[in-house]
């Protein structure tokens, strides 16, 4: 029995091409732009010797820039998610690393298989931007879990600042200074903005906006209708912080509750693919006769189209939102 190793070769190319897209990623930014660093980005820009401007202009740069690209085409789809990832690649360079790893992948695909060069060619496309976008979805996801859960302890940090007598843009600045990114880099552009003399409230409604999270906007509409109404603030983020830990842990408990049924959907989208791929690998020929029916196109297009569905809809069942 011939096992033909096409499939695993596919699977180890794309997985390399994450991994280089990532690699890349630190080696032109370093490692300050990595997620799991204790000292902020915005601290270790300034310690590079880098005036306060120089660094505020950098980092509203990189917030900014994927917003305003929203109208080119194709790169739209990505744009959303590239915001909310905080990636320092211009929407140009990523489409430039798109092209680059998809040759990358296109040498690797010549060296390690035999397949018609036009396939290869549609392989490599379908890496390069495919692996492109995972790494972007990814970071993004991994960027907004990280501020949810630092954004209550942020909270605490503001309200024992505003308890002790602090202003609030004292608060702000402390948490810039001693929260990790993502959160700690967010706070220091607002810290650096309001300095420049924007309105506190505006600058959080941005940040908010721009990240797309809604105890964000809590946060930007409690400090707002203080500024504008008065009352206690510190009592009021102390408020808001309890009701966010108890979203957290409610979320927690549904997604723990929700556990087996997403990984049986994800079970039951892949096992068709999965199943696919494993007798491509045992019997490469056992499709052959089939490929040469008439049917064999329309019917191929029938099953993708209901794996998609089949994949929204599990997705639709299992997506609960707090």
């Amino acid at each position: 029995m011939e096992i033909s190793p096409a499939p695993l070769i596919y699977l180890l190319i794309f997985v390399g091409v994450v991994v280089l897209v990532e690699g890349i990623y630190l080696t032109v930014f370093g490692r300050s732009i990595s997620l799991d660093r204790k000292v902020n980005r915005r601290l270790a820009l300034l310690e590079k010797g880098q005036s306060r401007t120089q660094v505020l202009d950098q980092l509203r740069k990189e917030m900014d820039q994927h917003a305003s690209a929203r109208g080119i085409p194709l790169y739209a789809l990505l744009a959303d998610r590239a915001q909310k990832a905080n990636i320092a690649f211009s929407p140009g360079q990523i489409i430039l690393i798109m092209l680059a790893v998809s040759g990358v992948a296109f040498a690797a695909l010549t060296l390690a298989t035999e397949a018609a060069a036009g396939l290869r060619a549609a392989m490599a496309v379908a890496m390069g931007v495919g692996g492109v976008t995972v790494w972007i979805n990814r970071r993004a996801a991994k960027r907004l879990s990280l501020i949810e859960e630092q954004l209550p302890d942020a909270i605490d940090l503001m309200v024992r600042s505003l308890r002790v007598g602090h202003p609030f843009s004292s608060a702000v600045s402390i948490v810039a200074r001693e929260v990790a990114d993502p959160l700690g880099s967010e706070f220091g552009v607002i810290a650096d903005e309001a300095a420049y003399g924007r309105d506190m409230g505006e600058a959080l409604k941005a940040m908010a906006e721009r990240i797309g999270m809604q105890d964000l906007r809590f946060l930007a509409v409690a400090v707002t209708i203080q500024q504008n109404s008065g009352g206690n603030l510190a009592e009021i983020l102390h408020g808001l912080s309890q009701v966010i830990r108890a979203r957290f842990r409610l979320f927690r408990r549904v997604r723990a509750i929700t556990a087996e049924a997403k990984w049986s959907g994800m079970f039951l989208s892949a096992f068709p693919i999965l199943a696919l791929l494993g007798i491509n690998m045992v019997d490469p020929n056992y499709f052959d006769e089939a490929r040469e029916t008439s049917a064999f196109i329309p019917a191929a297009i029938v099953v993708g189209v209901f794996l998609v569905v089949n994949v929204l809809y599990m997705r639709a069942m299992v997506n609960i939102r707090v």
